[in-house]
């Protein structure tokens, strides 16, 4: 697809909307805080392009594409166009992205099948996180250890003074380096994470740990032996891939990674991008330095990326500085689907002269001359406001993803090294493009998205000669709790505003700026500025998106109680169970939330007992003995799953619609009652594909609401929860297939109704 904006109020914005609606209804409003909506890259011949969302979730990269019904149909477009889109599917799919695509009219007539696709594509209970392009990645250098392990001590003593926070330690023989590691890990004396390939290796470091860092607890992480609460904790690669979840991000300060040539494989990136210690060393042989550099950059490729904080800390990135500008656009009644206000009625709001008027008075009073990137929230806004500027004797330009390649490059040519000073974009600077010499960010488009938001800063936060800070303008309208659009001080959760002040700088800034302040004086660097540093506010920092976080979503409720879905909705329905917290989103709907102490609380007061890890398996035999019947789908599934599962539970999909067929197909040939009459089974002309739906939609339902089976990420397999297969003995197995022979026996020995 080439690079076409969707105006607001057109059907793509509309089909857009309509998808945040439903993402939000599968995952949760607190998780579209992760989707990054228009989200560039660039195709195998270097054009930039745009996935209308972006997610990641550990390192999976997800490319979704919404659409009006024209856009990829190649009966309705030229030739040409579909190629290109082509070109644009297979680049991401090249780039290691999975690319999943719906259309308006699926969104619209078919809302819980694109919601089925997504829990199947994404995930039930996806971990993602955060698109951080913009972050600048971790400081470090390469060490060689020599005759003397204390100088290599040293050396990685002084990088972590001076904020660095990644290594690479290597010796040709490699003799040593484990000790000096250790030694190391001994001296920070913060919790640690060693890991090696090997079940060799990582018993050898555990006794080296032992004899060196003596009255540190160091517990083993590997087979059968999980001691994933020891202060130390030495494990196998394969291990900690397999059983991230076990763990959380910040749970070690220090890993190691031994043998780390082995880097760029997947279960090592998938460490290195889930892990966040304050230090990475990583220990090799390589002889050679030059590999050893890249050994390093592939490190700082896949570790996560500094946060903003430290990067400005290190030196990284410039300080920020803020003013906030207030309007008169009432946001209130602007409709909201998690990160995304309605975009129809986002662009009856903020097209009124007044606050246009605001965006270009501000410009002329306070940075005239200073190169300004101005964010607008449509192509047409941008436009607008460029025009009144030039009206104004400003040299500014709207820059956009529908221009032509040629002259955007030229125009961003121009402002960063010729005269023009200011750039008006809806969509193009968010990601991919920098210019350090940008000293002020106008935020005129209002967002939801956290992310959004992030990204258009980080562009201008590169470091460029004289340039000391970043100014920032907020553009505050009057909105409601739930629909507040993002701003430096919600966004870094700064209660208190003076005009002008740091919102992100070194601690040392910090004080020199407040110490002036509290003896009456304005920083120089303000003087410039019209602007009264006396002035003070106070500002509601209410986030539902940071409130919901220790709450537990009604997806949530229902996997950790012992009832179904519709018993929870209907509780709901009739006012037994009152949500601590409800988001509203689209038309008359909300989301609810839960504190902790209320679930357990409902879960009491009815007679329902909470499933955990340690129970599960429990829950799920009792489950299986009782075994409600209205149909004969439950012990045909379990059946089907015990008799294809792998060595870790998983089974393909086509392997269980397979044994359906044959199961239900068998019963008909031998002239027995194949189900009741409205079963799909004793219908002629089904297709693999309807037993699937039937097998998702009826029986499969049941035991995944119980979070007793999943489906995995990639879609051709479904699992048992690893909590209840790997507490499975052969006897309970056994007794499970003898135990549906029963229940099947049973349900067919009944006269079965309407046969």
């Amino acid at each position: 697809m080439t690079a076409t904006i969707k105006q607001s109020g057109s059907l793509a914005s509309v089909a857009e909307d309509l998808f945040v609606e439903l993402f939000c209804d599968t995952f949760g409003p607190d998780k579209s805080q992760y989707l990054f909506l228009q989200y560039p890259f660039t195709d195998i011949y270097g054009n930039r392009r745009w996935i209308d969302f972006a997610l990641e979730s550990e390192s999976l990269k997800i490319a979704i594409e919404i659409d009006g019904e024209t856009y990829h149909n190649p009966t309705k477009v030229s030739a040409n166009k579909y190629y290109d889109d082509l070109t644009k599917q297979n680049s991401l799919i090249y780039q290691n992205w999975k690319v999943y695509r719906w259309v308006y009219n699926q969104l619209k007539h078919q809302p819980e099948k694109v919601k089925d696709e997504l829990r199947t594509f994404v995930g039930e209970m996806p971990a993602f996180r955060m698109l951080d392009d913009f972050l600048p990645k971790q400081k470090g250098k390469t060490i060689e250890l020599r005759e003397h392990q204390q100088a290599a001590l040293s050396s990685l003593q002084n990088m972590r003074d001076q904020g660095e926070s990644i290594a690479l330690l290597y010796h040709a023989t490699g003799a040593g380096k484990t000790v000096t590691a250790v030694s190391d890990a001994k001296r920070l004396g913060k919790r640690t994470l060693f890991l090696a390939h090997t079940k060799e290796l990582v018993t050898q470091t555990q006794k080296t740990f032992n004899d060196i860092w003596d009255n540190a607890d160091t517990g083993l992480y590997v087979a059968e032996q999980k001691d994933k609460n020891a202060y130390v904790v030495c494990g196998s690669i394969q291990s900690v891939a397999k059983n991230l979840d076990e763990f959380k991000p910040d749970d070690f300060s220090y890993v190691i990674i031994d043998e780390c040539h082995h880097g760029t494989a997947d279960s090592y990136r998938k460490i290195l991008s889930y892990f966040k210690p304050e230090f990475t060393l990583g220990l090799t042989a390589t002889p050679d330095r030059t590999d050893g550099e890249n050994i390093l950059e592939d490190f700082k490729n896949v570790a996560h990326k500094l946060d903003l904080k430290a990067a400005v800390e290190m030196g990284e990135l410039v300080p920020i500085r803020c003013i906030r500008v207030k309007t008169n656009v009432d946001l209130s009644t602007v409709r909201i689907n998690g990160i995304k206000y309605y975009s129809q009625d986002l662009e009856s709001k903020l097209f009124v002269p007044e606050r246009n008027k605001i965006l270009v008075e501000t410009y002329l009073n306070y940075v005239k001359d200073k190169k300004t990137v101005v964010f607008c929230a449509s192509v047409r806004h941008a436009n607008e406001i460029a025009g009144l500027l030039k009206q104004n004797g400003v040299k500014s330009e709207a820059v956009s993803g529908s221009m032509k390649s040629a002259e955007r490059s030229r125009i961003l040519e121009q402002y960063e090294n010729g005269d023009i000073n200011v750039l008006c974009a809806c969509d193009l600077l968010n990601e991919g493009w920098d210019s350090p010499k940008t000293e002020v960010l106008f935020m005129a488009r209002p967002t939801l998205s956290k992310t959004l938001y992030l990204q258009q800063l980080g562009r201008g936060m590169r470091k460029s000669e004289g340039k000391e800070y970043l100014m920032v303008f907020d553009f505050i309208d009057n909105a409601n709790m739930f629909n507040q659009p993002y701003s430096l001080h919600r966004m870094f959760n700064l209660k208190e505003y003076r005009a002008g002040e740091y919102v992100v700088a070194s601690q040392k800034q910090f004080e020199l700026n407040r110490d002036l302040i509290t003896k009456g004086e304005k920083p120089s660097v303000l003087l410039d500025f019209p602007v009264d540093v006396a002035d003070y506010e106070l500002i509601d920092l209410f986030n539902w998106q940071d409130e919901v976080k220790g709450m537990i979503s009604q997806l949530e409720f229902v996997r950790m109680v012992d009832v179904q879905t519709e018993t929870i909705e209907r509780y709901i329905r009739e006012g037994k169970i009152a949500a601590d917290l409800e988001v509203p989103y689209g038309d008359k709907r909300s989301l609810k939330y839960f504190k902790e102490a209320a679930v357990q609380k409902y879960a009491k007061q009815y007679g329902w007992d909470i499933i955990t890890p340690a129970n599960m398996k429990d829950k799920f035999m009792a489950m299986v003995k009782a075994m409600d019947m209205s149909f004969s789908y439950k012990p045909v599934l379990l059946k089907a799953m015990i008799k294809h599962m792998d060595e870790n539970g998983r089974v393909l999909v086509k392997d269980i619609v397979t044994y359906f067929i044959e199961f239900y197909e068998a019963r008909r040939v031998k002239g027995l009652v194949v189900e009741k009459k409205q079963s799909l089974f004793c219908k002629d002309g089904y297709s693999e594909r309807d037993v699937e739906k039937n097998i998702f939609s009826n029986p499969f339902k049941r035991f995944e609401d119980m979070r007793f089976m999943n489906r995995c990420r990639d879609i051709e397999n479904v699992e048992f929860n690893r909590h209840i297969f790997k507490r499975f003995s052969k006897q309970e197995l056994d007794w499970i297939i003898a135990h549906c022979d029963e229940k099947l026996k049973e349900y067919y020995g009944k006269r079965v109704p309407n046969a």
